[in-house]
């Protein structure tokens, strides 16, 4: 899927999410995300980060991607508001763990359907553990897994119009 020089780029972005959704949390607040919900402005981040823990394994396998779990949470941990530390680096951890779970057996029956799916499960689990953790409440759950399904099939038809345009390239 990725050319070789990509690789460590969507790694280190994939680390760089989750200190990038607590500082959006921070300082923006929270934004609309549609339907009339709004959630926390890190939404989005952690939408991106399920997207990007799969091209990860993808671009750099499993053990890099473990290993980038565990610098994401122990960021998560270190750079948070302490408000939001142990909630964002649970909720990291564990749903980035329950993701990468899901999506290596499915792996086989292509990207697309092996993130949507993991998405799936990942977006649920960070939903829960972090606004039960850091709200004591699920007030923003609908927000919460809209925003992060809207940013998972906004990657997803992305990488499948690459795809696309890979295959009809060889093709020509």
């Amino acid at each position: 899927m990725q050319h070789p020089a990509t690789a460590p780029l969507v790694l280190a972005g994939y680390i760089a999410t989750i200190p990038a959704a607590n500082l959006l949390i921070e300082h923006v607040g929270n934004l609309p995300v549609g339907f009339g919900y709004v959630a926390p402005a890190g939404v989005y981040m952690v939408g991106l980060a399920l997207v990007l823990r799969d091209l990860a394994r993808e671009a750099v396998g499993r053990t890099a991607v473990l290993a980038a779990i565990a610098v994401g949470a122990a960021l998560s941990w270190w750079l948070a508001d302490p408000a939001l530390a142990v909630a964002s680096a649970a909720a990291f951890a564990v749903a980035e763990t329950m993701d990468f779970t899901v999506y290596e057996p499915l792996r086989q029956r292509g990207l697309l359907v092996a993130m949507l799916v993991s998405n799936a499960v990942g977006l649920l689990a960070d939903s829960l553990i972090f606004l039960r953790v850091a709200f004591g409440n699920f007030g923003y759950l609908p927000g919460q897994l809209l925003g992060k399904t809207w940013m998972t099939l906004a990657a997803v038809a992305a990488i499948a119009a690459i795809q696309r345009r890979r295959a009809q390239a060889v093709a020509a």
